[in-house]
């Protein structure tokens, strides 16, 4: 599975920004759970968001009410919504599919949140 991410950018504090993570290769129908992770500068790498092909989600607590994690079946694409964005936020956004005992990550997509 080949996984591409898009929407980064540089965002003011308390704006918005839809991330998109488009997947090729496989149905994401048929992929276990696709997520959203984040590494900040000096930071671990965290999990954000994740959806499961039966569609339940789960959030981190620092991004519950703010993010939303959403899929479009036709489009074989992830999104995250994220609103309210702090500067807090700011990192590079990676998308993330398990599938078949096997795990395939995007490129990254940077996410600047200014004060």
């Amino acid at each position: 599975v080949r996984l591409v991410e898009s929407g980064g950018g540089l965002v003011q504090a308390g704006g918005s920004l839809r991330l998109s993570c488009a997947a090729s290769g496989r149905s994401i129908l048929s992929i276990n759970n696709m997520g959203w992770y984040r590494q900040a500068p000096g930071k671990q790498r965290e999990l954000v968001a994740v959806i499961t092909n039966g569609g339940n989600t789960n959030y981190a607590d620092s991004v519950k009410g703010r993010f939303t994690i959403s899929r479009d079946n036709a489009r074989n694409t992830v999104y995250l919504q994220m609103n309210s964005l702090k500067t807090e936020d700011t990192a590079v956004y990676s998308c993330n599919a398990n599938y078949d005992y096997r795990t395939s990550w995007g490129q990254g997509t940077q996410v600047t949140v200014s004060s």
